[in-house]
């Protein structure tokens, strides 16, 4: 459940423009904030398990009010933000499968609550079947890309090693941290601390710390995967466009249309497509639940499902709606691009209130975090900050 965030539509914007822009540079971030992930998410279940509080709750329980419903607003803006990557993501599918017109492919988005509302209703489970399932699906799509597009394997291993240029540079800086913000997505970190208490977890000390475990071999082994898929995207991106003079194929749809006759390959632009679907919707799923976690957690009210599910996806087809309807397919790109970034500006307020929860004695007890577990996480937590006040600096006044 928590990889899919990690491999949602927003990721192939980000993906697909920093590959066709700049080859296999990139590919160091995508590692990086993948490794980033992978700890965060291991602090989000043991903050869960051991306390049997979300992060959501710890947050309504140690900060005041003002504060909380700050953080809860940002949070929502985050969510807003990833939904509005699936919502384009699965129209412009839909469009690219059926001919669909982007703008009614926004509009017939809105019926996913009723799919994820009937999927709800038969168990947790049996949601994470379907997400698995459609995991398989898009691993399957790009394991066939990455063979037709025939990339160079000595320019990947070049472009999993960090750059100086990936700061220096405005426009790979902007893709850069749209990347990070795509690939640890702030309301996963509250999804994450709070599944991993539907698992049966002996509350014992012996029992919490094989479940933080198990969860967090889980968790590893799913980003894993999910770190497959974003460099996959990259790597195609790279081989079939920025190799042969494309340098500038941000859009989702441009790249689906050059796939097959730049590769030579009658399917690969099918097979693209059908990875995008399953992407958007796998995405909605956990988009969905999040959302739930968050509003639950912070305000501790209670919504029907199908309610909470229409406000959040109403909020997110509106932008969608306006772009596709004024600038078509080139609006769309931009904005799946824009939301990433404003994924990555609302991580800080997730990130370090989890790593100052499990860094407290108070909170944790003998789980509290290890010395250089904690100087790790705040680390990461300071180059995610730096990063961005730079970004906003440079955008601002650079």
């Amino acid at each position: 459940m928590v990889a899919v965030g990690y491999m949602d539509p927003g990721n192939w914007a980000t993906d697909l423009a920093g590959g066709s822009q700049f080859g296999y540079t990139l590919l160091s971030v995508i590692l990086v904030s993948n490794l980033f992930a992978m700890l965060l998410q291991h602090l989000a279940a043991k903050l869960g398990i051991v306390t049997g509080r979300d992060l959501a709750q710890a947050c309504r329980d140690h900060y005041s009010k003002p504060v909380a419903m700050v953080l809860w607003f940002l949070c929502e803006v985050a969510i807003a933000a990833c939904d509005l990557a699936e919502v384009i993501g699965s129209a412009i599918a839909l469009n690219l499968l059926f001919g669909l017109p982007l703008t009614w492919g926004v509009v017939l988005t809105i019926l996913d609550v009723f799919v994820v509302l009937l999927f709800q209703s038969r168990g947790f489970r049996v949601l994470e079947s379907i997400v698995a399932g459609l995991i398989v699906v898009i691993f399957g799509c790009f394991l066939y890309e990455i063979i037709v597009s025939r990339p160079d394997w000595f320019g990947i291993a070049a472009g999993l090693v960090p750059q100086p240029q990936v700061v220096t540079n405005p426009k790979m800086l902007y893709i850069a941290i749209g990347i990070l913000g795509a690939t640890v997505m702030p309301h996963n970190l509250y999804l994450h601390s709070s599944i991993v208490q539907t698992r049966a977890i002996e509350q014992t000390e012996s029992g919490k710390r094989m479940a933080i475990k198990f969860a967090t071999i889980d968790s590893t082994v799913a980003l894993f995967m999910a770190f497959f898929v974003n460099a996959a995207i990259l790597i195609t991106a790279a081989a079939a466009f920025h190799r042969n003079g494309h340098h500038d194929v941000a859009d989702i749809s441009d790249a689906h249309k050059l796939l097959a006759p730049v590769l030579g390959a009658g399917a690969a632009s099918a097979v693209f497509a059908i990875a995008l679907l399953a992407s958007g919707q796998n995405s909605t799923l956990t988009g969905t639940l999040a959302g739930q976690i968050v509003m639950e957690g912070f305000l501790n009210l209670k919504l029907k499902p199908w309610l909470r599910r229409l406000i959040t996806r109403g909020i997110a087809v509106l932008p969608a709606l306006i772009v596709t309807m004024k600038y078509g397919e080139k609006g769309t790109g931009q904005l799946l691009v824009l939301s990433q970034v404003i994924l990555s500006l609302q991580l800080s307020f997730a990130v370090v209130p989890l790593v100052l929860f499990t860094g407290s004695k108070d909170k944790m007890g003998v789980f509290v975090n290890r010395p250089w577990v904690q100087i790790t996480a705040w680390i990461v937590s300071g180059i995610i900050i730096a990063l961005n006040a730079y970004l906003l600096y440079e955008t601002f006044f650079g």
